[in-house]
């Protein structure tokens, strides 16, 4: 009978990724509102986090859980758990590729 340890939680957080330029490593904007210390009145804060992406599935704009890990780097402590959302994509204006010489689209037929 094997057992397995439950260690606990691991810390997660949820936020949207600002830059995965980097090789195996995005950068993700984790957003919460908290009361502010002494007026009370609901303040936002941001923190930015970096995260390991192994296999560089997430792109700039996603919303992503990222996983706390030990440490990979000298600022990377967590890891990418999963894509929530994709963000979504902006495509090329036709007149864009027409100026290189491709057609992006077929020519209307007429009756």
């Amino acid at each position: 009978m094997a057992e397995q340890k439950t260690v606990g939680q691991k810390n997660e957080k949820v936020g949207q990724v600002v830059s995965a330029k980097m090789l195996k490593t995005i950068v993700v904007e984790v957003s919460r509102r908290v009361p502010h210390p002494k007026y009370k009145r609901i303040i936002s804060k941001r923190k930015k986090f970096y995260a390991h992406d192994e296999e560089g599935t997430a792109r700039k704009g996603d919303t992503v859980r990222i996983v706390e890990c030990r440490p990979l780097s000298r600022l990377k402590r967590w890891r990418l758990a999963e894509v929530l959302r994709r963000a979504a994509q902006v495509g090329v204006e036709p007149e864009a590729l027409d100026q290189l010489g491709t057609e992006s689209t077929p020519e209307p037929k007429t009756k």
